[in-house]
């Protein structure tokens, strides 16, 4: 006898067969009478458990937006990221191949303008199928499975993805409720206008939501351009997006395509050539997968996190962190940003030069920011490492901004910071011309600083006295400027001793200020400088940030009206909705007679001062900085149309780049006009006029305008004249040339 069932066990099979189709027949029954009998007819009906939970079910589907890309756009229009969890670009109908609509009611709902959201006939006829041990087969008409789509899409957006439910994993319940809500569906929008929707909804790939997405993915043609094949394609993916994935099962998906096509030949809505060309045709896919974030921006991978940082920071984006980054990823945002792509390329040119990312053991790190003057927009911000990229050198921390948008706790700025103290004694009635004691070189823990706001528990900290225990006296960069100087003199040759004469006859609370009308703060905290410790004067107590320092000195450049860094213009949703972005706020925040006297100081240093080789042959001024040993060097400089920061350090702690033997496959002195010696002038100022000869001629490069002879006027300032001189080095204070 062949093996197989008794019979007894077929006996007991057809009967649990026979009564599970009672089963279903009754709950078919329910399900008739619930959509289609009037409401008097079913109060006349037994009132059965399955009808009260019938009427139960919610008649109304909230429909919520899509989750749709947000685009972040450069000045230009040029798209520089996007950002998504569902990768989705809606379109109409109209927009939408024949094929695309033809094939897939053929093989998913081909009575679909004939009922009324549930297929009754064809529900009955799956069932029957299925109870009798036929091929499985699914009874959800194209509105049952947007219902479901919506509903899926609706619990995504919640956070549950893991209770998606999956065709094959729907239980009773959830089929009357999804017809229920099918009919609703159907009374309140066009056929035309669900079938729309589901194709903008409806899953295909990991990669693509909705049929353009599809389109764009598999093949790069727009779901407007699909041929009949690729739409067939489309259509059987549908059921099953995994078992069908044409990427990882070829065979599965070509077979399925061509059912599609073969249900579409026996419907008579194509032809049988074109029936058996598009069966002949290869799959010939082109794969493009969508890339975001900005680890896959197009170019300005760090501007591109400054800009996500500035919606996370921005509460007219959400009122918590996770509302503003839902947001970002589903909200269909449009973020028009200030980059100028021009810009920027150059800039990422000239600090992989500096420090190629492929050629850096050591990670040195190399960066150039440029804001605009007067305006406050972020035209570059380009650094050497790389947010991905195999064998580049990896780093998150975006080295020119603060803390707070995605950097680090900044960089001591050095003698980049030596300007403020110029600018606060010209505040205080001072002049470039007046002539100061450089040779004095100790300042004792008792001396005399002016301070308007220190009190007991805040007052000046810090001494230059090699009498004390762990202190020396006040050093230079070289010998031979421990001498009577000009003002003006002290800071273009960025003399130390010159700078602290100066600080000696101003009220340290006055720099302290005036250092936060430029908006001078420290990177890590956002709190102003201390100004009452004594080694800020010449850079040596926090760390800045490069963009902070680049919006500094475009104050200098617009004769004292300060703009805050902005990186966005505009906002706005798939709906025009317009967000409130930063704003500059552009303000008169120091005497323009006291920024215009800087200018003229700041000039001399690219003549001859501590950045005399690093003209650009337009009217600019700028300051060298260079903390001991150059473990950050620095130059920042403006024209009247750009202010630009470059900077080169170690993000990673205190090393100097001079020690050779420590930085193995270090290449930055390539340039042929330095020697090997690196401080700001020589790495980060190469870097800096380099960009600066190609990007400072696209703005505005008019004259500075002069100062008035109030502010150059020079005199002998008393009480200034008192000398000493030890030698001893200090750390962040050699910065001479």
């Amino acid at each position: 006898m062949a093996a197989g069932k008794s019979p007894g066990a077929r006996t007991i099979s057809t009967l649990a067969r026979f009564l599970t189709f009672l089963g279903v027949s009754a709950l078919c029954g329910v399900l008739t009478a619930g959509l289609l009998v009037p409401g008097a007819a079913v109060s006349a009906m037994s009132a059965t458990a399955s009808m009260d939970f019938f009427d139960e079910l919610p008649t109304e589907l909230e429909v919520g937006p899509l989750s749709v890309p947000s685009r972040v756009l450069a000045a230009d229009g040029s798209e520089l990221a996007t950002f998504f969890v569902e990768n989705r670009q809606p379109v109409k109908l109209d927009q939408m191949s024949p094929y695309v609509k033809q094939s897939l009611l053929a093989i998913e709902d081909s009575r679909f303008y004939e009922h009324g959201g549930v297929d009754v006939q064809g529900t009955v006829r799956a069932l029957l199928n299925n109870v009798a041990g036929g091929s499985t087969q699914g009874a959800s008409s194209i509105t049952q499975q947007y219902v479901n789509n919506v509903l899926n899409e609706a619990r995504s957006r919640a956070g549950q993805d893991a209770s998606i439910t999956l065709n094959g994993a729907k239980g009773i319940g959830d089929k009357l409720r999804e017809a229920k809500l099918a009919i609703a569906v159907e009374k309140k929008y066009t056929k035309d206008q669900i079938l729309e929707n589901y194709l903008n909804i409806v899953f295909y790939n990991p990669n693509a939501y909705g049929v353009e997405a599809a389109a764009q993915y598999f093949w790069g043609v727009s779901a407007k351009n699909l041929n009949l094949q690729q739409s067939a394609m489309l259509a059987g993916l549908v059921n099953g997006p995994t078992l069908y994935n044409p990427v990882t099962q070829p065979k599965q998906a070509l077979q399925r395509r061509n059912l599609v096509l073969d249900v579409m030949l026996a419907q008579k809505k194509i032809t049988k050539a074109q029936h058996d060309a598009a069966v002949k045709a290869p799959l010939a896919l082109k794969l493009n997968a969508p890339k975001q974030g900005c680890a896959a921006a197009s170019r300005a991978p760090y501007f591109c996190s400054y800009v996500e940082q500035q919606i996370y920071n921005n509460a007219a984006f959400g009122q918590t962190r996770e509302d503003r980054q839902a947001l970002l990823l589903r909200g269909g945002l449009t973020i028009k940003t200030t980059l100028d792509p021009r810009l920027q390329d150059t800039a990422q040119a000239q600090v992989d030069r500096i420090a190629p990312p492929r050629a850096n053991p050591s990670k040195i790190g190399s960066s150039l920011v440029t804001v605009q003057p007067g305006t406050g927009k972020v035209l570059a911000m380009a650094q050497n490492s790389r947010l991905t990229g195999q064998g580049n050198w990896i780093n998150e921390i975006n080295f020119n901004v603060d803390k707070k948008d995605g950097g680090g706790n900044g960089w001591q700025p050095g003698s980049t910071y030596k300007p403020i103290t110029l600018a606060t004694w010209l505040d205080e009635g001072h002049h470039t011309q007046d002539i100061v004691n450089a040779a004095k070189r100790r300042y004792p823990a008792d001396f005399p600083w002016k301070a308007s706001c220190a009190t007991a528990d805040h007052g000046v900290v810090g001494a230059y006295d090699d009498t004390l225990q762990d202190s020396h006296d006040l050093k230079n960069a070289e010998e031979g400027w421990y001498r009577r100087m000009t003002a003006a003199e002290g800071i273009y040759q960025s003399i130390n001793t010159a700078t602290y004469a100066m600080a000696s006859k101003v009220d340290l609370c006055n720099m302290g200020q005036i250092a936060q009308n430029l908006g001078i703060h420290n990177a890590s905290t956002g709190a102003p400088i201390d100004s009452l410790k004594i080694a800020s004067f010449i850079g040596g107590t926090e760390g800045v940030s490069p963009l902070t320092m680049a919006s500094a000195f475009a104050t200098f450049s617009t004769d004292g009206k300060y703009c805050a860094p902005v990186g966005i213009t505009s906002v706005t949703d798939r709906n025009n909705k317009n967000y409130e972005v930063p704003q500059a706020n552009c303000r008169q925040t120091i005497k323009s007679e006291v920024a215009q006297g800087v200018n003229s100081v700041l000039q001399e240093v690219l003549v001859r001062g501590s950045g005399y080789l690093r003209g650009i042959g337009v009217p600019a001024a700028a300051k060298t900085g260079t903390t001991d040993n150059s473990e950050y060097t620095w130059m920042v400089g403006y024209t009247k149309g750009l202010a630009s920061a470059s900077w080169v350090g170690f993000p990673d702690g205190y090393r100097s780049p001079n020690a050779r033997n420590g930085n193995p496959g270090a290449q930055f002195y390539g340039d042929g006009t330095t020697s090997e010696y690196v401080d700001g002038a020589t790495v980060a100022g190469g870097a800096w006029q380099a960009y600066m000869r190609e990007a400072a001629p696209l703005y505005d490069t008019g004259d500075f305008t002069d100062p008035p002879q109030s502010v150059v006027r020079g005199t002998t300032v008393p009480g200034n004249d008192d000398d000493n001189g030890s030698s001893t080095s200090n750390r962040n204070d050699d910065d001479n040339g």
